[in-house]
């Protein structure tokens, strides 16, 4: 199954790429649905960076859902698209019931010049024969997401200096390319705009 959003976001590039690079975002946008917990040594890094990241989730905070495996990578496209890719997967729990997880979030500016951020969503997954019965749970978390970084992003315009290199260097000005992927079956698609 999918889901996938496209929206204008009320900030620049540059600075709702620095906000896909902050845990701190990712567990504002979740919120209240979805509270996530860190299973790292040192809790939440600063800025997430390219590798795996073990979090424990809850629904509202309270109803335990299992541990997930974040798997990230970064990218930009030939044409200046900054994509984070998610291939992470459910490690217990309820989490586990979701056999196939493949989350894509890109970058760009507005195509109308307005300086603001065109904000694409991608999320493919399956739970076997359970899909149909999660798909509107899913779908509905994800219109709350995109509802929250809505209203998140006009804040996003300052940067912080937070930034971690690895994370910069994967999403280079539009000119610039960050190096590709040794496994190109973790990229979401062959397209430009790298989202199937």
């Amino acid at each position: 199954m999918r889901v996938l959003l496209k929206e204008i976001l009320d900030c620049t590039p540059d600075a709702a790429w620095r906000a896909l690079a902050s845990p701190a975002v990712f567990r504002e946008v979740s919120a209240p649905l979805m509270s996530v917990e860190s299973l790292e040594t040192d809790g939440f890094p600063t800025t997430w960076s390219p590798g795996e990241h073990p979090v424990t989730m809850s629904g509202l905070g309270l109803v335990p859902l299992g541990e997930q495996m974040i798997r990230l990578n970064m990218r930009t496209t030939k044409n200046g698209v900054r994509i984070v890719h998610d291939t992470g997967n459910g490690v217990s729990g309820a989490m586990k019931a979701v056999t196939h997880w493949d989350h894509s979030m890109a970058i760009s500016p507005d195509p109308a010049g307005t300086g603001k951020t065109l904000y694409r969503d991608q999320l493919i997954f399956s739970a076997g024969p359970a899909t149909l019965a999660v798909w509107p749970g899913l779908w509905a978390f994800w219109q709350l997401r995109m509802l929250r970084l809505k209203a998140l992003a006009p804040t996003w315009r300052y940067d912080l200096g937070a930034d971690d290199p690895a994370f910069v260097a994967a999403g280079a000005g539009a000119g610039e390319h960050a190096a590709e992927p040794a496994d190109r079956a973790a990229e979401p698609s062959d397209r430009e705009d790298g989202l199937a």
